[in-house]
């Protein structure tokens, strides 16, 4: 069976705000152009995650009738709190400006990715999910289309009776909307040296947790961040607590991957936040209804790669543009997407290969101008908690993000010290009722792969597994992964090895990133396969 080719202008990769805010804002640049989306996820929305607090400035953008068009905005935000945990108390602080979220509504991104792609659809941009794309498709060193992976071939390279050949789908322009990590964004910026002028990325893990409560504190439009407890003052994260509309409550918790403790267990620091005096009473009572976790790009403008190759071009978290300090990234995504496609309009009407408007078009945006007034405070917390505070205090109310320097990054597959250095955290069990283990949280994401597929976990060097990861670092894989891919069992005469339990993979990419050696590389797995996430 031969490969079924497709023709489009433009073909964008990820279904995600930044994605179809890009295929929407083509369609209405050039009703004529032909542009189509890959969503690898079964459906649109399946496999987005975020808080979500959406500010709705590039919505407004795109369609400026969004809510007459039913928009799901159904929450504006009431209440804003920040917090400072100790073990057993807690600390008011003031809302730093870029955390006040006046005019911005709780959501699931997924709902509102739904909605997005069926405006896409109305306006005739062909929308694929379960299709994930694999590769690349090069001609004379230039981007000219994808290929999206064969289903049904076993673990020993051979078809099976449920065999299906991918697609090529050949276009003028390719856009890369991954999303945080994404393998072909991995593929292009090496292959274009797309970092040779930034500095190293740098990433977080968000764990995320919806709920159905009981509680006389929850509060529809209430938003609440914490820093401090659990973590030490050494390890930049915190929390947040979104209360949506009908008593759900979005609960989660981000840890930068630049901890160094390789001991430190950030879904096991998420469950323990949960059990804070200030916290608890919230979700007594109540019922788990999902759980999930992504990766998130959190190195800023000094960490973005070049944002156009021959052929396409990268958008949203796939290129960075997460605002950290203001905790969002949907808006600057969707605007970096709309952005991309007005340059991808004149690209294309002048049949050239690069849109290289694109980053000029960047710079004169509201969104440059967020990301440049925020590029020092996330890496300021690379001295500790206190520092961090301090130095974000005097960026924003002294410097207003104009300082005369701009903080370096660092790489966060560099910053674990050896086990024998490191202190061992001993964490609680689970009482199943507020606080959970890791295969029950993944039976609420909804994670189903194919039976006998290849895994999407490749070691490049197996022995580094053991040789390194384990005699140095006490396996590190074990703790960071949010839902028990990794496990290191011992053979009959007592010799460790990894067990990769890729069934369990929630696609966080997380190990993609922190591993100490880039051993572990994440690759699409069939389309349609992962998590299947409601309401998140």
């Amino acid at each position: 069976m031969q490969r079924e080719s497709l023709n489009y202008d433009v073909v964008i990769v990820g279904a995600g705000p930044a994605g179809l805010s890009c295929a929407i804002r083509l369609k209405q640049n050039n009703p004529a152009l032909s542009v189509c989306v890959l969503e690898k996820g079964s459906q649109v929305g399946a496999q987005t995650l975020s808080g979500a607090v959406l500010d709705p400035i590039a919505l407004n953008e795109l369609f400026p009738d969004g809510l007459q068009r039913e928009a799901p905005l159904r929450v504006p935000v009431q209440h804003d709190f920040f917090l400072f945990l100790t073990k057993n108390k807690k600390f008011s602080l003031p809302v730093p400006p870029q955390m006040k979220n006046a005019g911005h509504y709780i959501i699931s991104l997924g709902e509102l990715c739904q909605w997005l792609a069926q405006q896409a659809e109305q306006l005739g941009v062909d929308v694929f999910p379960g299709f994930a794309a694999s590769a690349c498709l090069f001609a004379d060193n230039e981007v000219k289309g994808v290929i999206t992976g064969d289903k049904g071939i076993d673990k020993t390279g051979h078809k099976t009776d449920r065999y299906q050949p991918g697609i090529e789908l050949h276009a003028r322009q390719v856009v890369l909307a991954e999303g945080c990590r994404g393998s072909l964004t991995k593929e292009i910026i090496k292959r274009f040296d797309l970092v040779k002028n930034s500095q190293p990325q740098t990433y977080g893990i968000g764990i995320k947790e919806l709920w159905e409560v009981d509680s006389p504190f929850y509060k529809a439009g209430t938003v609440l961040h914490s820093v401090g407890w659990p973590l030490d003052f050494q390890t930049y994260g915190g929390s947040f607590l979104y209360h949506a509309d009908k008593n759900r409550v979005a609960v989660g918790f981000v840890v930068g991957l630049d901890y160094r403790n390789p001991y430190l267990n950030p879904f096991e620091e998420f469950q323990r936040f949960k059990t804070h005096p200030a916290i608890l009473p919230l979700f007594q009572g109540g019922k788990r209804l999902c759980y999930g976790s992504r990766a998130l790009t959190e190195g800023g403008l000094q960490s973005l790669p070049a944002l156009t190759f021959p052929g396409g071009l990268i958008i949203g978290d796939a290129a960075g543009f997460l605002n950290v300090p203001k905790i969002k990234g949907n808006h600057t995504a969707m605007k970096s997407g709309m952005l991309a496609a007005d340059a991808l309009s004149q690209t294309i009407e002048k049949n050239q290969k690069e849109a290289l408007t694109y980053p000029i078009l960047l710079k004169q945006s509201w969104l440059w101008k967020e990301l440049y007034q925020a590029r020092n405070i996330r890496p300021a917390f690379r001295y500790g908690l206190v520092a961090g505070l301090g130095y974000a205090a005097l960026d924003t109310y002294v410097l207003q993000g104009r300082a005369p320097w701009t903080f370096s990054q660092h790489r966060d597959d560099q910053s674990l010290v050896l086990a024998k250095k490191a202190k061992k955290i001993a964490y609680p069990k689970p009482d199943n009722k507020v606080t959970f283990d890791k295969l029950s949280s993944v039976y609420l994401s909804n994670t189903h792969y194919a039976e006998n597929q290849p895994c999407h976990l490749k070691l490049l060097n197996p022995e580094r597994a053991i040789q390194i990861n384990y005699q140095h670092y006490d396996s590190p894989e074990t703790r960071y992964c949010p839902a028990g891919v990794y496990e290191i069992l011992f053979s009959s005469n007592k010799t460790p090895y990894l067990q990769i339990n890729s069934g369990n993979c929630i696609q966080c990419k997380t190990c993609d990133i922190k591993d100490p050696t880039q051993n572990i590389n994440w690759v699409p797995p069939e389309g349609g396969d992962g998590p299947n996430y409601t309401g998140m």
